[in-house]
């Protein structure tokens, strides 16, 4: 089922054209790694699909124009995992993670027992169950990036959309924030993401959408469209490509291309 596609959208910001008549679908209950350069697009590709941008063009989002959804009913269907970074005020995980569950409440509304079982579900997915006290500050980088994530099940939306969520974790938060997404779309979620290490979203993403200078570079699995010519065309990076008996791609970068 195709949870969403795109037909000749166009984003221009301060009448630049930022992305220029992409079309493309998104299987439901998969993953897709967005990549392309600095500059290509992926953060406003993400934010369009979110509704945060107009946009020309078609983008349904399960079968509806995306324009026409509301900001309620938009966060309802899908949520943002956005970069861990400082926050102003120290939170508790258990209310940052209940701020999930806003889009499902009214004005005058209050969390009740339901939401919470919410919040405990999501932080036992994450594996951050005996972690609800905690404050946020205290935690190491990659455990605040899986609060964040935690925050967007507690959302209870299918499809999550992360914009380069592992820029600031070492290797080995990286990958393990990318195996409990990676878990999270076994499960049936959709992962729409901006991924800066092709390395990772070939390891992880089911499909791959290649921006450059706002435009469809290519898309296919990662064996079918990471290779050495669009490396070097697309990235200005001369690398060797090898694809293993799992259909996995390795990359072993030689030099930047001038």
């Amino acid at each position: 089922m195709t949870a969403l596609s795109a037909k000749n959208v166009s984003v221009s910001l301060s009448g630049k054209p930022i992305l220029v008549g992409l079309d493309f679908e998104i299987n439901g209950g998969s993953w897709t790694g967005v990549l392309g350069p600095n500059g290509s697009g992926k953060t406003t590709l993400l934010r369009a699909i979110a509704g945060l941008l107009e946009y020309t063009g078609t983008l349904l989002l399960n079968g509806k124009d995306v324009s026409v959804w509301s900001s309620r009913e938009m966060a309802r269907q899908l949520a943002f995992v956005r970069q861990s970074h400082s926050m102003a005020f120290d939170f508790r995980v258990r209310e940052l993670v209940l701020l999930g569950r806003s889009p499902h409440k009214s004005m005058l509304s209050s969390y009740d027992d339901e939401d919470d079982r919410r919040v405990f579900e999501a932080l036992e997915s994450v594996d951050l169950g005996g972690f609800a006290n905690r404050s946020f500050h205290s935690l190491s980088g990659g455990e605040q990036q899986r609060v964040l994530l935690a925050q967007a099940l507690a959302q209870g939306a299918d499809i999550l959309l992360l914009d380069e969520p592992t820029t600031y974790l070492d290797v080995h938060h990286q990958y393990e924030f990318m195996q409990h997404v990676r878990g999270l779309v076994d499960q049936g979620k959709t992962v729409i993401g901006a991924i800066h290490d092709l390395e990772l979203a070939a390891r992880f993403s089911d499909d791959v959408l290649i921006l450059r200078g706002g435009r469809v570079a290519a898309s296919g699995t990662p064996s079918e469209v990471l290779n050495e010519e669009l490396l070097a065309g697309v990235f200005r990076m001369r690398a060797r490509v090898e694809s293993d008996t799992n259909s996995s791609v390795r990359i072993a970068y030689d030099e930047p291309l001038s």
